[in-house]
Formats: structure tokens, sequence, C-alpha cells
């Protein structure tokens, strides 16, 4: 069902990013009765989106997802293991693919065309338009803002029951917007966008739920668009468990092909 999709090892690149989930910083949560408050500030808006942020070791679990181009459409399970900083690690079925992540590297490799990739996060970088690294990758799988917002300063309003942060200033190389729901003080939306280069990544925070004493995103929908193409992802959180013993089995088998991202 997925060997259309798996041959095209850029793709699978891409899907390896938006899988990814790791952790965060220790805090005390804040949690509300789910109801907008239009007296809060920015400022209290941001502490309680960073006083919610999860605190577990690791995750493991399985991932549905769900991809479309406009002239293709699949949909597929990977299982998914990670711990917290130092790894992530994902499998198609049958082992076609797979994908391990560190803070330095991203890594998978396909069965199927008997092929590899090793590198760092510049492909990625180029492919968003703007720098990436671990923490925005995994920022963005957790609800958790794509950077960090306690370094700018932002105006708040109410927008679709919840509240929407937009920076003061805007950015010179590209625009954000950041809507944080008021139950959990996770993200609803996230945007950044490069209107010249016509260039958006959006990604809504359908639904969220509790895995012990940790809020997590159950569903995800992201939109990638540039110029004339987009991309719709869909995914959706199975059977997830928290700090359990992990390994990651990976090894690059040998005879294998290296895949140059240009």
């Amino acid at each position: 069902m997925i060997g259309n999709l798996l041959k095209n090892s850029r793709s699978f690149f891409f899907f390896a990013f938006v899988f990814l989930v790791v952790v965060s910083c220790k805090s005390t949560k804040v949690i509300s009765d789910g109801t907008v408050d239009d007296r809060l500030s920015s400022k209290a808006v941001v502490k309680a989106h960073y006083q919610n942020a999860p605190n577990f070791n690791s995750l493991s679990g399985k991932v549905k997802i769900n991809y479309s181009d406009g002239e293709d459409s699949q949909s597929f399970t990977v299982s998914l293991r990670m711990v917290k900083d130092k790894g992530i690690w994902m499998s198609a079925p049958l082992g076609i693919v797979k994908a391990y992540i560190t803070p330095d590297r991203v890594s998978f490799y396909n069965k199927l065309d008997n092929e590899y990739f090793d590198g760092d996060f510049s492909y990625l970088s180029k492919l968003l338009g703007t720098e990436v690294d671990f923490s925005i990758v995994q920022n963005l799988l957790l609800g958790q803002a794509l950077f960090d917002l306690r370094k700018e300063k932002y105006e708040v309003s109410i927008a679709d029951e919840s509240y929407r942060l937009i920076p003061r200033k805007a950015g010179e190389l590209y625009k954000t917007l950041f809507q944080i729901e008021p139950r959990n003080y996770k993200m609803a939306l996230q945007q950044l966008s490069q209107p010249l280069k016509k260039r958006l990544l959006e990604i809504k925070y359908q639904n969220y739920q509790q895995v012990g004493k940790e809020v997590i995103p159950n569903e995800i929908n992201i939109l990638a668009i540039e110029e004339n193409s987009e991309s719709n992802i869909s995914l959706e959180y199975r059977s997830i468990e928290l700090n359990r013993q992990l390994n990651f089995p990976y090894k690059i088998p040998k005879g294998f092909k290296e895949i140059v991202l240009e």
C-alpha cells in the first residue's frame, strides 16, 4: 500500500521530519477551565504556555499518517520510539524504511531502492525556508511554539476561542502567527510564511489527549505550500506509552547508495 510513496525518498524524508516528537523542560502546569480570558496580557499567555510544557523521558507508540498533494494520496501507520533530546526512531511496516534522528543528524534508509541518507538539518532548512534544528522539530509535534516566544514582544487578541499572538515587530525574512488554546495553553495553530516566495507552513492542532499526567497532541494537520504545490499531512497518535525503556535498532545496510539532496 505504501510502496509508491516510500520509493520517493525525498517524500519520506519530509515525513520523517514531521513524525518527530521529543520533550521539553519541567515546570508547574497551569490548567484553566477552557474559557478565554480577555484580561490576560501576551506575557501571561506566553508564561502559561511554557509552564505547561510536557515533561517525560521517553515516548513510544504508533502514528497514522494521511498524505495528499493533489495528485497522490496515501495512508499508513509507522512505529515510533523516542527518548528525550537523544534520539527518535521510526519504522514503516516490515521495516521497509527506517529513520533515526538525533540533535545533530538525520538519517534514513529505503530497502525498496537500496538507498540511504545521512546528514544534518540543512535540507530541512532549505525546504522550509528558515533555519531548522532539533528543538523546532520537537516543538512542532508537541504542541509547543516553533520558536521561543519569550524572546519577542507580541500583541494578543482573541480569535477562534483562543489567544492569537502576532509579533509587534514584523520579521524581515518571514512572518509568524501563533494561536494558543485556553485549556492547557498548548498551540491551536502555528503559521510560518514567506509571502514573497509564496511559502506557507501551517500546523493546526485539532485536539489533545491526556497520557498519564501529560497533555500531548492527538491529531495534527500540516499544510505546506510552495508556489503552485500544496501538501497536506495529517497525523494521529495511537497507543502512546510514556517512560518505557527503549532501544533504537538502526544500521544502514551495506551496499546501499547514498542519497545526495540538492
